[in-house]
């Protein structure tokens, strides 16, 4: 399967999610799509069919406001069917709410609240550790995210208890709702930040699968400490000018001519991902 040309068509879908529920943190998802794809594609132990075993791995969707990214990838994964996706989301009564919902299968916990997945994900990887578990825990966090003070009592318990079955990614697209998360509330240095509380932080290149995996190879070498992974993304990635590296995109909905010059770029680099 060719990952890169399924994550522009993922992205499709999730501009054509956005439409129809007419809402959306669109430039988000489409920043983090090729992290989810490494992940769902090419890492973890997870699919439809492997849901009660117990040492399958575990994944938080910690930035729960892209989980329009989050519901195309399981999806693409078998889990969920994006043709009743697509028509329902975010539509009252439908199980395709805005942010993650563990109702749905393929999805461990509800999230949303900010700085809140990487502490269960902690909790996860030491009952994992206590109880023999071989399965892997993981979670993404968005960089503005980091601001939450949770976030970091979660970083020095997990660096406290050695839990190297656990790998954080930090989506670096360095927007947020409200600008530069370098004006809003500075990230720099991450890595050694992370490494203060005892991790080990690895950089990747966020909308490369080939970049991403070798991260993740590596961070399974990594003994005695967990692994951030901080994956310098764009935002808006694959929507081509209109979109890229623009803070107003970080909840929007298209313009049915938006919508247009979005789809052409998206599957003008799908089609080149196939040649």
């Amino acid at each position: 399967m060719n990952l890169e040309a399924l994550s522009f068509e993922c992205r499709q879908n999730v501009l054509d999610m956005i439409m129809e529920g007419r809402a959306g943190h669109i430039g988000g998802d489409f920043s983090v799509m090729d992290i989810l794809i490494t992940l769902y594609f090419k890492q973890m132990n997870i699919s439809p069919d492997n849901l009660d075993d117990p040492d399958r791995d575990l994944f938080v969707m910690s930035k729960g406001h892209s989980v329009e990214a989050y519901y195309a990838v399981l999806a693409a994964k078998g889990f969920l069917d994006i043709e009743d996706v697509i028509k329902n989301f975010s539509k009252f009564g439908s199980p395709y709410i805005g942010h993650p919902n563990n109702k749905l299968p393929g999805i461990e916990m509800n999230s949303g609240s900010l700085g809140h997945g990487l502490p269960v994900c902690v909790g996860m990887a030491l009952a994992n550790k206590m109880d023999g578990k071989t399965g892997r825990v993981y979670t993404v966090m968005g960089d503005g995210e980091l601001a939450e003070g949770s976030v970091w009592e979660g970083a020095m318990a997990a660096g406290h208890y050695k839990l190297d079955n656990l790998c954080a990614v930090v989506d670096r697209n360095r927007l947020q709702i409200s600008g530069n998360t370098e004006d809003v509330m500075a990230d720099d240095d991450l890595d050694a930040r992370f490494r203060a509380f005892g991790w080990n932080s690895i950089h990747a290149q966020g909308n490369n699968i080939e970049s991403l995996n070798e991260a993740f190879e590596e961070a399974k070498t990594c003994k005695g400490k967990p692994t951030v992974i901080i994956a310098d993304t764009i935002k808006g990635y694959g929507g081509g000018e209109i979109m890229e590296n623009k803070a107003d995109w970080h909840h929007k909905v298209p313009t049915q001519e938006m919508y247009e010059t979005i789809s052409a770029e998206l599957l003008k680099r799908r089609d080149a991902a196939n040649e």
